[in-house]
């Protein structure tokens, strides 16, 4: 029987479907596939203790990361200064809609107040080594993002990444000092699922690999 590696150990969770409690891959593989989008204003308290936050933060550090810049970074954005956040959001819906109605205006104002934890992702594209383009820095941060959501999962918490034109507005670049090379990503939010829909199916591997023949060229399937 073959021993499962302390880490792998540590991060999962008693009962994952399918999982051989003796097999680490098909942990992993459980693990991946238990993961599932669970949409912020479905995430409720409690969310992840400090204990558990850092370990989020740190699964982030195991992306791969060309030339080791570290290229991206995160801003948890507390209860404190959700508010803040929310003027942020009405503020760029004014800019692009002055004449949103008082109803849009309090649902862009209310998407600062969901879930228990919520972190901006920043990926910065001058830091380092210049000949690293931000393709690779983007690969690298959407790996970090992947970790952090796993470690999530793991712990039994919901998660989502949620976008949207804000992450360009200027306020929310001044709100939270984004430099010039800086681009605004995508926020996380983690916490309590309150419910959630039923798991979309997947696509297989079939329907999105392909292999280099070289007598026919790039055919389907592997």
């Amino acid at each position: 029987m073959s021993v499962i590696p302390w880490p792998l150990k540590a991060v999962l969770p008693h009962g994952l479907p399918g999982a051989a409690t003796d097999d680490p891959a098909s942990m992993a593989a459980a693990l991946i596939q238990s993961r599932q989008t669970i949409l912020p204003k479905r995430l409720v308290a409690p969310g992840p203790s400090p204990g558990q936050l850092v370990d989020i933060l740190n699964a982030a550090a195991h992306a791969p990361d060309h030339g080791q810049l570290t290229p991206w970074r995160f801003v948890l954005v507390p209860a404190a200064a959700r508010s803040a956040l929310a003027d942020v959001f009405a503020q760029a819906l004014h800019d692009r809609d002055p004449s949103a109605t008082v109803e849009q205006f309090e649902q862009a104002r209310e998407k600062a107040h969901r879930s228990p934890l919520l972190l901006l992702v920043v990926v910065d594209a001058e830091r380092g080594d210049p000949a690293v383009d931000m393709a690779e820095r983007l690969v690298s941060a959407g790996c970090a993002v992947q970790n952090m959501l796993l470690m999530a999962t793991a712990q039994g918490y919901g998660s989502a990444l949620t976008s949207g034109k804000a992450l360009r507005a200027s306020g929310l670049r001044a709100l939270f000092q984004l430099q010039p090379g800086d681009q605004a990503l995508c926020f996380i939010s983690i916490g309590t699922v309150a419910s959630r829909k039923a798991a979309r199916a997947r696509p297989h591997a079939s329907a999105y690999v392909s292999t280099l023949d070289i007598g026919r060229g790039v055919v389907p399937g592997f």
